[in-house]
């Protein structure tokens, strides 16, 4: 055989090839024993996660079970209830109607749910719109959120519960009562179930398999969820519990906390990145436009020096030294979710648990999940 110069480039670019394929084969499973050492530590029931880097998901993958009692492995297209992360599809379709001209983020929102929403020591100052989607309205959960009638001065005595000493507009408390009237206001506004909304103007849009309707969904994929008690993992059922016999009476503008848009979207690890991956790119998925640049930029920026929440996702530059971070968290009967991206630099994680020990750090971050972004950041996206 004779030798050229040609054949020797050839096998040079074989044997680099080699090279980096096993390199970075190497590289993660490196990655993975140090994973494992994390979700060992916390004992992890199951775990999703989905590493976005240059606006293109580069590696996902799922660890443990979706069933503990039936040994079921979990995998990244099984749908978990990823609690409040639900609060930004609201959010993007409220701004939906702003950009339509339908809505304010200055309207009052007594005028938009129907009934008189007013702090009883601040009469005179409306909650604004825009105040509810930042959880700057004064509201709080003191009365719960699973219904309306909680600041129905009609229906219960103890509405003024409901409100903080401070005026709105003014201060900070996360309010999970807000989105499920926001919620309602949607429905109001557009005369389609808020379920139905959501699937018709961003899940089929971006061709999500998702909801909020537990019913509509295929039960095989539903992810069981985990709450330790005594140390030990106990299935909370009542994550997906079904609505059938609530929606035969149910009522526009005033059931729908029963879909939880303050919580209730069932979504896989998979589908929930192309979600992040569209407000990275500031509403857009390709040639799909969601909502406008500004107002994906608008959702993005914090409103509040307490937190930096804006309108259903927070800036953080806690999560990751050294990285400004957009997105949120989720936690209900077990789960533990997270959806944070750099939109400048285009990247960003998704990490979700179906349960494991709930230790917080400080900043009372479920230290399991931030371990786990810090290494997925160290070993995908710093090097």
């Amino acid at each position: 055989m004779k030798i050229t110069f040609k054949s020797i480039k050839i096998f040079t670019c074989i044997l680099a090839s080699v090279f980096l394929t096993t390199s970075s084969i190497a590289q993660q499973a490196n990655f993975e024993s140090n994973l494992k050492e994390i979700t060992d530590k916390y004992e992890t029931v199951g775990l999703a996660i989905v590493v976005v880097k240059d606006g293109k998901p580069i590696y996902e993958k799922a660890f443990g079970y979706k069933d503990l009692e039936n040994k079921e492995l979990l995998t990244t297209t099984d749908l978990f209830r990823i609690a409040s992360i639900s609060k930004s599809f609201s959010s993007t379709a409220i701004m939906q109607l702003v950009e339509q001209g339908k809505i304010s983020l200055e309207d009052d929102i007594s005028d938009l749910i129907g009934f008189k929403v007013r702090n009883p020591k601040f009469p005179n100052t409306k909650i604004t719109l825009e105040m509810m989607l930042s959880h700057r309205s004064s509201l709080n959960d003191s009365n719960g959120y699973f219904t309306l009638d909680v600041l129905d001065t009609a229906e219960n005595t103890d509405w003024a519960k409901s409100y903080n000493s401070y005026e709105p507009g003014t201060d900070y408390e996360y309010c999970n009562l807000n989105f499920n009237i926001l919620g309602a206001v949607l429905e109001r506004l557009t005369n389609v179930r808020f379920d139905n909304y959501i699937k018709q103007q961003i899940l089929d849009p971006l061709k999500l398999d998702a909801g909020y309707c537990v019913d509509s969904l295929d039960q095989k994929r539903l992810v069981k969820l985990y709450e330790r008690v005594d140390g030990k993992y106990e299935e909370q059922k009542a994550a997906y519990n079904p609505r059938s016999e609530e929606i035969k009476n149910y009522t526009m503008g005033v059931s729908t906390p029963i879909f939880s848009p303050t919580g209730g979207m069932k979504i896989s690890a998979h589908d929930l990145a192309k979600y992040m991956m569209m407000h990275m790119n500031y509403g857009k998925s390709g040639k799909t436009k969601i909502i406008s640049k500004a107002s994906s930029k608008k959702m993005q920026t914090g409103l509040s020096a307490k937190e930096n929440y804006g309108l259903a996702l927070l800036e953080t530059d806690k999560l990751i030294p050294a990285e400004h971070m957009i997105g949120h968290t989720g936690s209900a009967y077990g789960l533990y979710s997270n959806m944070f991206f750099e939109p400048k630099k285009k990247f960003g994680f998704i990490v979700i648990t179906n349960g494991c020990i709930p230790k917080l750090d400080r900043n009372e971050d479920i230290v399991m999940s931030k371990e786990v972004i810090n290494l997925l950041y160290n070993d995908f996206i710093k090097k």
